[in-house]
Order: C-alpha cells, then sequence, then structure tokens
C-alpha cells in the first residue's frame, strides 16, 4: 500500500528542509497551507527565532473579501513588509512540502511584488 497524503508530504517537506536553512542575512519563509487559513514565518535557524509572522487570520486579512488565492497574495504582501521592517531584504523560500502551485504560489508572487527577493 501507498503512503498516505500526509505521509507524503512529511517526506517531501524533510527534503526541503535538508537544502533550505534560514541564516540571519537570509531567512526561511515557511509556508504552512491548512484547507481555510495560510500563514507565513520569517525564521532565523541560526538562533533558532521567528523575524516576521503573517497569516490570513490577521486583522487586515481576515476582513478582506476575495478568493483563497486572493487572500494568499495579500499575505505574501503583508509578510514582506513585516520583514523589511526587520531589516530583511532576501529569503530562501520553504514551501512546506506543498506543491509550489495555487495558495503557495500566489503568497510567493505577493512577497516578491512587494520587494521580497528570493
Amino acid at each position: 500500500m501507498g503512503l498516505s497524503k500526509t505521509e507524503r508530504r512529511q517526506r517531501i517537506k524533510r527534503r526541503i528542509r535538508k537544502v533550505s536553512f534560514g541564516t540571519a542575512q537570509r531567512p526561511r519563509l515557511s509556508v504552512f497551507r491548512s484547507n481555510k487559513e495560510i500563514y507565513v514565518q520569517v525564521i532565523d535557524d541560526n538562533n533558532g527565532v521567528t523575524l516576521a509572522a503573517a497569516s490570513s487570520r490577521d486583522k487586515d486579512i481576515a476582513g478582506q473579501k476575495g478568493t483563497k488565492i486572493e487572500i494568499a497574495n495579500l499575505v505574501g504582501k503583508a509578510i514582506a513588509e513585516k520583514t523589511k521592517k526587520a531589516g530583511v531584504e532576501a529569503v530562501a523560500f520553504d514551501r512546506g512540502g506543498c506543491l509550489y502551485h495555487g495558495r503557495v504560489k500566489s503568497l510567493a508572487e505577493g512577497a516578491r511584488e512587494a520587494g521580497l527577493k528570493f
């Protein structure tokens, strides 16, 4: 019998994390996608600290109308603004085992539009 969906995703996630490591100069932009919401953190793995975080549950974003893909784009723009305030220009993108497609892609494009480099 094959792997379950979650086991498969965990394998992919571990494979990504082998190469994606966040430093203070280039932290890791980690994405978590649930069925309804999308969450993103900017993490410095050397010190084990989260520099910035945003999600579709934030007050300014939760009130917005639109599809989940449009909301993900807004979350990407929000994390880019918070990351810039923290003094970071470039990040390493960690898609968290999800395919670079749909909401994850929309979030990345929103962050790029707002000036984040990865």
